[in-house]
């Protein structure tokens, strides 16, 4: 296991998060050299974290010549510019979601790496979570059955920075900021290999003086028939919600991932500390976060990424998978101005071209296939059978 020595662009919210994941827990990989537009943030991100060489050149940092690996957390207008100089430079490229502004600078992002050959990944931390790794591995193992519908919401008072609000500089507002997580939450629950085929998207600017969405819910629709659905918002007032649903044809999976985890607290006086990432209040019911860095999934992203590294394997999350995320927010901005269904357009899909399988058809026996078996309250079975033959429906009472 080699090492890794890392530069950080970005001295901002995000960046410090990596770096408080990147040095926690006794690891050996450290952060050498942080990038700002911003020589304060720069010095100051530096001495928070005993960092040695801060700076305000770009290309500085990336061509170091004791960095291997460079970190991109920097506003979505920069990526595809610090991308470039990484690859030019033969550096491992790890980029903060989204990948792009849209799919098709993503895709400039993805031809550059792999052109050159560098490792790239997709810091997608949502998909890192402890518990929504667990989750995905019951679904793999079959605990659901087949994938019908997974809904990911992501919801708070809207975010940190000035940039974030202008969609030239971010690419749009809340799809573009939350739901890029969501969408690649459900892409693990329903099957990265399945295909993404359309969209029907609401967005609207509710609440926020700007001039991208701040609140939108979409449903998108994959070749298996399985269905994506998304909430985000930048209009909830409380902290930040964070949820998922997955329902299969044999089971259902409920995750709460932030808001109300287990840990609620009242104070009167408050404590004068951080509470959690979007929270409004330090005094009256809080849910603070007991390891916010772990819970969001910070720790085993960069796991998953340093072990593909030395094993000369892909991560779990690529610039491949951000493409494909960029591809379906185009389609999620198209859809909610055609007010329509709207295709994904994917000039690159590695996955599979197969359909789906149309209803599932239990066996009963050989003349019904089984709809549904309930005990009622009287202690009896009722079931209601399909006749293979005529397909009229039925019950019977056992």
């Amino acid at each position: 296991m080699k090492n890794k020595k890392i530069a950080m662009l970005g001295g901002g919210f995000i960046g410090d998060f990596y770096i408080h994941a990147l040095h926690g827990h006794r690891r050996p990989d450290r952060v050498e050299v942080v990038y700002s537009r911003s020589e304060s943030s720069a010095k100051k991100v530096a001495e928070r974290h005993g960092i040695s060489h801060w700076t305000t050149d770009m290309a500085g940092a990336v061509n170091h010549p004791d960095i291997d690996t460079v970190v991109v957390a920097l506003p979505n207008f920069l990526h595809l510019e610090a991308v470039r100089m990484a690859a030019e430079a033969g550096k491992a490229v790890l980029v903060t979601k989204p990948l792009g502004r849209n799919a098709a600078e993503a895709k400039q992002m993805l031809d550059l790496v792999e052109k050159l050959g560098v490792f790239h990944g997709y810091l997608e931390d949502l998909c890192y979570t402890p518990k929504t790794l667990k989750a995905v591995e019951s679904v793999q193992h079959g605990a659901l059955g087949d994938i019908l519908w997974v809904r990911a919401m992501e919801t708070h008072p809207g975010p940190h920075s000035d940039w974030f609000w202008d969609p030239e500089l971010s690419g749009g507002g809340a799809i573009i900021d939350l739901g890029c997580h969501c969408i690649e939450i459900a892409r693990n629950y329903i099957g990265k290999d399945v295909k993404p085929v359309e969209v029907m998207c609401w967005a609207d600017t509710q609440v926020k003086p700007i001039d991208a969405e701040d609140h939108a819910i979409a449903l998108v629709k994959y070749a298996s028939g399985a269905i994506g659905q998304f909430e985000v918002s930048w209009c909830f007032r409380g902290g930040m919600d964070l949820r998922d649903e997955v329902m299969g044809v044999e089971g259902t999976i409920f995750l709460n991932h932030f808001l109300r985890t287990g840990f609620d607290m009242y104070t009167a006086v408050g404590e004068g500390a951080y509470v959690a990432e979007k929270a409004e209040s330090a005094t009256g019911w809080l849910f603070p976060v007991g390891d916010e860095v772990n819970a969001l999934g910070y720790d085993f992203m960069f796991t998953d990424m340093f072990n593909a590294m030395d094993e000369g394997k892909q991560p779990m999350e690529t610039f491949y998978d951000g493409y494909v995320v960029n591809a379906i927010m185009d389609a999620c901005y198209l859809s909610s101005k055609s007010k329509k269904w709207e295709p994904i357009e994917l000039d690159v899909w590695r996955g599979s071209e197969e359909t789906g399988k149309g209803p599932q058809l239990k066996e009963y026996d050989e003349n019904y296939y089984l709809i549904k078996e309930e005990k009622i309250p009287d202690g009896t079975v009722k079931l209601i059978l399909k006749d293979k033959a005529t397909g009229k429906i039925i019950q019977q009472i056992r």
